[in-house]
């Protein structure tokens, strides 16, 4: 992966590889006029994000094919640094059995038990991302559940 500049900003190849290595991320959508976040599990296929879905408010949000935001994050506690990434575009049902047959082969499977038989697709027009250094805890007044703790201890 190439080192993200000074800015911290990471290129379009680096983020797309940190979405592939990725499982899981948070789907952002407008409901009834409010933001709401879904976490979803998810592969990259064609350069888009897929991820399957039950009958509900996110399957139905997602239909509208209206703006939506993903984000994944993740923090490398070998070197101390975080990093996150963001897709912006819109989200669409995929039809198309060998289109979900090809989600299926990069072993997309729900999580959560029951039918997630709709296929949805977020087509980024923008992706971004960025890494930073993170600031070094105080282990003494950090939370125990603070995962920079485990490279000072």
């Amino acid at each position: 992966m190439d080192t993200a500049p000074l800015d911290g900003k990471l290129t379009f190849d680096d983020c797309w590889e940190l979405l592939a290595s990725a499982v899981i991320g948070r789907l952002a959508l407008v409901v009834d006029g409010h933001a709401e976040i879904f976490p979803v599990n998810f592969v990259v296929e064609r350069r888009s994000v897929v991820f399957r879905s039950a009958a509900g408010t996110k399957l139905w949000e997602s239909m509208k094919e209206v703006a939506a935001a993903f984000e994944i994050d993740g923090y490398d506690d070998r070197t101390g640094e975080a990093w996150s990434v963001v897709a912006r575009g819109t989200t669409a049902l995929i039809d198309s059995q060998e289109e979900q047959s090809a989600a299926d082969a990069l072993g997309l499977e729900p999580w959560q038990p029951g039918a997630k038989s709709h296929y949805v697709r977020l087509e980024p027009n923008v992706l971004t991302g960025r890494r930073f250094k993170v600031a070094a805890p105080d282990v003494w007044n950090t939370r125990w559940n603070d995962q920079r703790r485990a490279s000072f201890e």
